[in-house]
């Protein structure tokens, strides 16, 4: 079985109409202002799943700072998994510092949602008000048996739209202030798992930390599937496009060259993501 762990979902009006939504969004409008930044819906994706041997595909929208317009991706998104059962796996999406984020998150768990992310923090980084903020979502979901996934990226390195101002340690301090929650750092958790070489302490903080493989192929060389096998451990590798940033297939090319076994990428690609999700 084959499980993209990370893609987006919009509406039609957002897909059809994103300037109108620009006003007040300065993360998706940074994301998505560029004419060859793609919106897709629930059918495109699954054309693509179809087409590109995926099964299941776990979709979300964007952490929308307008309240409203969060509720309509959220409504959105269980919308499409109702219409393709057993293929697409929702998530719910919000700002963590809006007041209401932890009341949607609890509307979308009543109405089915598996899990809770991509949660971002585009402008701030995940710094001590961050993480205050995302205290009621973490302890929400870890009663109710959420899978939480958080945006992260590599502290170093050229600039490019969506990195945000994260530090290692900011990471660091997200999975020790949450350790019980099962939680997915999006984009390689950015290198956090390099520091499990330490003798102390960091391997045992991030034992409920999980890394997704987005946009890779744009930032480091097909070596790092084999690195984070060694460093991560393969069973906290999820295999996760971007989609419509990147299409799978261009991952399969990567973990082709990366130095995996048929075995190991099997469980990368999905029986990780099987195991995390409890299918």
């Amino acid at each position: 079985m084959i499980i993209d762990f990370h893609t987006h979902l919009f509406q039609k009006d957002v897909r059809g109409n994103r300037e109108k939504y620009f006003d007040g969004e300065p993360g998706f409008k940074l994301l998505y202002e560029p004419a060859n930044a793609n919106l897709v819906g629930a059918t495109d994706l699954v054309k693509v799943m179809d087409d590109q041997g995926v099964d299941k595909s776990v979709v979300f929208g964007f952490p929308w700072i307008h309240m409203e317009t969060a509720k309509q991706n959220n409504d959105y998104i269980l919308e499409a998994v109702s219409r393709f059962p057993g293929r697409l796996i929702g998530f719910c999406c919000v700002d963590a510092f809006h007041e209401g984020a932890t009341r949607e998150v609890e509307r979308c768990i009543e109405a089915g949602i598996t899990g809770v992310g991509e949660l971002a923090f585009y402008g701030s980084g995940i710094d001590e008000e961050a993480l205050k903020r995302l205290s009621p979502i973490m302890d929400l979901c870890l009663e109710k048996k959420r899978v939480v996934l958080i945006h992260t990226n590599e502290p170093v390195g050229h600039m490019y739209p969506g990195k945000s101002p994260i530090t290692l340690e900011q990471i660091f301090n997200l999975a020790c202030r949450f350790p019980d929650n099962k939680m997915v750092l999006a984009h390689w958790g950015g290198g956090i798992f390099f520091y499990n070489l330490m003798k102390r302490e960091v391997a045992e903080s991030l034992k409920n930390v999980y890394f997704d493989t987005a946009a890779s192929p744009f930032l480091y060389h097909p070596r790092m599937y084999s690195m984070a096998r060694d460093l991560a451990g393969l069973d906290k590798i999820l295999f996760g496009t971007d989609f419509p940033l990147l299409q799978p297939k261009r991952y399969f090319k990567e973990m082709q060259e990366s130095g995996l076994s048929e075995s190991e990428i099997k469980a990368v690609c999905g029986e990780n993501a099987k195991k995390l999700l409890g299918l």
